[in-house]
């Protein structure tokens, strides 16, 4: 991961003594021991996590070597391991040779330095006004006009100006800014090209998830936790779901949770006739305890669906592929 870390020059970020990060070197929020749940991490997980580093090396070779080779030769196993999860020390090398970025970055030399030094672009102050908003709690674009921010402010001008028809868009910065956490800047920048733009995949250009992804993260989140928010007392439940424990939002454990519950149609007609009722405003207290039951009796219809990327043994598809 290329980061600089703090200059003379720079001004010093909010980051105090006492603050601990967690292993993505986001700020770890307070939490009330005595209410959190817990969030150790087994052993076993560890060992599995390296013998997966092992293989993916393997497979990828020196600097991707060998990687398009094996990829003609076994697409499938490529595919299954992908779904099961890129460790963390190799997503920015692999997300650069899954989506074609290496070789968009191979074949324009010097084009970026180009984008970000001698192009303007119309979007300049509506990206440095959004710069500080991107990722507040994470150490590496906390620090004002540090090299976190002026890196992200970079990959967001070049695309700018890369791509003027879409220009520059809220919320751009926090996909480039994750890719900023793996690789350097000119590599962020060809990745966010080939992810909107589509350079082997299709483009990512006006994607939109909808309700029911967001949904099945939540259910997924309240399923995991289940067991210890039901004993809560409404009081501290507030305080539990605001503070939900790392292990339950390790992605590793999450995703495959989300992914493997089936929504019944019936789903867009609660969400109708809430919308109808409701007028869109916010479920009354006591409105989480009764959908932790309804999860409990299976009131929702929630069918576990199958899928060939949850292994029993490695539950550990990632955030982003």
């Amino acid at each position: 991961m290329e980061k600089k870390r703090a200059n003379d020059e720079f001004e010093p970020g909010p980051i105090l003594p006492s603050q601990s990060v967690d292993r993505f070197e986001f700020i770890k929020q307070e939490q009330n021991s005595s209410e959190g749940l817990s969030t150790s991490r087994s052993a076993n997980e560890h060992e599995r996590e390296e013998r997966r580093i092992r293989k993916w090396r393997k497979i990828i070779g020196v600097g991707g070597s060998d990687w398009k080779q094996y990829v003609r030769r076994k697409p499938h196993v490529v595919k299954k391991l992908i779904r099961k999860g890129i460790p963390d020390c190799l997503r920015g090398l692999v997300w650069q040779l899954i989506s074609g970025s290496r070789d968009l970055l191979l074949m324009n030399p010097g084009v970026y330095e180009q984008l970000v030094i001698y192009e303007t672009s119309a979007s300049e102050l509506d990206i440095i006004r959004d710069i500080s908003r991107t990722f507040p709690s994470h150490v590496f674009f906390q620090q004002r006009h540090g090299p976190g921010q002026r890196s992200l402010y970079n990959v967001l001008k070049a695309y700018s100006v890369y791509d003027r028809d879409v220009g520059y868009v809220q919320g751009m910065g926090f996909l480039a800014g994750l890719l900023l956490l793996y690789m350097s800047e000119e590599d962020a920048f060809w990745l966010l090209v080939a992810l909107l733009k589509g350079a082997v995949h299709a483009p990512m250009e006006g994607l939109y998830l909808g309700v029911k992804v967001v949904f099945k993260v939540g259910l997924a989140l309240l399923k995991f936790c289940h067991d210890d928010l039901i004993k809560l007392p409404f009081e501290k439940l507030i305080h539990a779901l605001r503070n939900f424990p790392e292990d339950a939002m390790n992605p590793d454990t999450l995703l495959p949770l989300a992914f493997s519950v089936k929504v019944s149609k019936r789903l867009e007609e609660l969400q109708q006739e809430y919308e109808k009722r409701n007028g869109g405003t916010l479920p009354k207290a006591g409105s989480t305890n009764r959908l932790l039951q309804a999860i409990k009796h299976k009131e929702l219809s929630i069918k576990p669906e199958r899928s060939n990327c949850v292994q029993k043994d490695d539950p550990s598809p990632r955030i982003l592929h």
